[in-house]
């Protein structure tokens, strides 16, 4: 899940005493950025216990985050922005899409934030495109949610929660969140490589990025979602940001990875980088552990990790 919350750590620690209170609902991890303001909680279990989770901690995050002092680098439309569903193991996507059409009507019902469903489990084709949602952010949509058709709710009724905003939920499956942080604040520049990196702009399939100011550090950041790392690997990413920025003159100062991320994703990009001969997945520890069947495979679970969302 993604909270509109990256610096004060005692209301993330509330959140996360949310759903760690449901029975089954396993903390996988957390992570929070002051310039994004932004927190990535990442969490797993059973349906029923994931769904109980989701609702409980949008209601935590209602009570102790005001969107009307809010500011961050990263777009947004409520306190809890983005509730992903994704499958994880002996459950399909469009379980998934129904456990978060349950979710979005007690979320309208039980706190008054309206909620948009988005990717599998979206209502209208234009609402797949999480960005595409999320126009106008909070303040935009206060207003366009009054008098605009197209963008009323798909739960709850046509206006924002006075602090809470609205939220999305939705299904897809597992993105990578990706950030390079470029040794420049020409926030122009940074858009522009942005621009030439992502899908919607000509470049990598499967790839949206988003040109993004860290004046703490001095420095831009593309971030990035890889929708499906088989497609566009880590790597690949990567060198595009590295190559578009050597052109106009801009160094890489550092890379990071937001929220959880497969292993296979990992070692790809390690093999593409060591030029390592013969290998093959049996060489990776727990992989060969799990054939030999000494490491346990995952329980029947969803989950719901990753950050969204990048344009």
């Amino acid at each position: 899940m993604n909270f509109s919350e990256g610096r004060d750590q005692k209301v993330i620690d509330q959140i996360i005493a949310a759903i760690t209170g449901v029975p089954h609902a396993i903390l996988l991890h957390q992570q929070k950025d002051a310039a994004h303001h932004r927190s990535v909680v990442s969490f797993a279990g059973p349906p029923g216990a994931v769904e109980e989770a989701a609702v409980r901690a949008t209601g935590k995050a209602a009570q102790l985050i005001d969107l009307n002092r809010h500011r961050g680098v990263h777009p947004r439309l409520g306190a809890t922005d983005v509730v992903p569903f994704i499958p994880i193991c002996d459950i399909s996507l469009q379980e998934c899409a129904q456990i978060a059409q349950r979710v979005g009507e007690r979320i309208a019902r039980d706190f008054g934030i309206p909620v948009y469903l988005y990717e599998a489990a979206a209502t209208r084709p234009e609402r797949k495109n999480l960005a595409e949602v999320r126009r106008g952010q909070f303040q935009g949509l206060r207003e366009q949610i009054l008098t605009d058709d197209s963008r009323a709710p798909d739960f709850g009724e046509r206006k924002l929660h006075p602090t809470a905003g609205a939220t999305i939920v939705g299904a897809r499956e597992a993105l990578i969140a990706f950030n390079v942080y470029l040794e420049t604040e020409d926030l122009p520049l940074a858009r522009e490589i942005a621009r030439a990196v992502r899908q919607s702009g000509g470049g990598l399939k499967c790839v949206k990025a988003l040109g993004l100011p860290i004046p703490e550090r001095r420095q831009t950041q593309v971030s990035m979602n890889l929708l499906d790392y088989r497609v566009t690997p880590i790597h690949v990413a990567f060198d595009r940001v590295r190559e578009e920025a050597a052109r106009r003159g801009v160094k890489i100062a550092s890379a990071e990875l937001v929220g959880l991320v497969p292993r296979q994703a990992l070692v790809d990009t390690a093999v593409r980088y060591l030029p390592i001969e013969n290998f093959s997945p049996d060489l990776v520890l727990e992989n060969r552990l799990q054939s030999l069947g000494l490491l346990a495979a995952n329980h029947p679970c969803v989950s719901e990790f990753g950050s969204d969302e990048t344009a």
